[in-house]
């Protein structure tokens, strides 16, 4: 069921199963957990997906602002969280690759959404961070999109689908 909510969510279908990391006060997915394969075999480099869509417009209006940009100076200018991002990227691609068979022989790269330098997405860090994983762009990208605070759900029950009487509580 919850595959199904979360394409709702999306507005597409799924390409692979997901399982759900983190909900929101109404019970529905924020963050789901992709495989690093997806059904036709594809690699796919994003472990956690936002599939909220209250945190993915406040993110979208971050990234719209600059937030990528600012990021990416702090991780230049900024050693310490430089040191604990690549702790993290690391990390991510560990919890990634444990899933694949060691002789697999299409396999993801990259740490935080594919990233191999430098900041990709903000919605990936936060994905991660809300995923209950340390990452600090994501900590810090945090305060922008919570509380989510939905009254009405995104999604309507049977058949999930989008609801047409959700808007983005502001």
């Amino acid at each position: 069921m919850d595959d199904v909510v979360v394409s709702a969510q999306l507005g597409r279908p799924l390409r692979a199963s997901v399982e759900v990391m983190a909900r929101c006060p109404l019970g529905l997915p924020v963050v789901v957990a992709v495989p690093p394969l997806l059904d036709d075999g594809t690699p796919f480099p994003t472990r956690y997906w936002l599939s909220c869509p209250a945190a993915r417009a406040r993110i979208g209006r971050l990234e719209a602002a600059g937030g990528v940009k600012a990021m990416d100076r702090r991780l230049r200018n900024d050693p310490p969280f430089e040191e604990a991002m690549a702790v993290a990227n690391h990390r991510y691609a560990l919890q990634r690759d444990v899933l694949l068979s060691p002789g697999a022989v299409h396999r993801p790269v990259g740490g935080v959404g594919g990233s191999t330098g430098g900041v990709k997405c903000l919605h990936a860090h936060y994905a991660d961070h809300a995923a209950g994983n340390d990452n600090p762009i994501g900590a810090l990208v945090a305060p922008w999109v919570e509380p989510l605070d939905c009254t009405v759900p995104c999604v309507t029950d049977d058949p999930p689908v989008t609801n047409p009487a959700w808007s983005e509580p502001r």
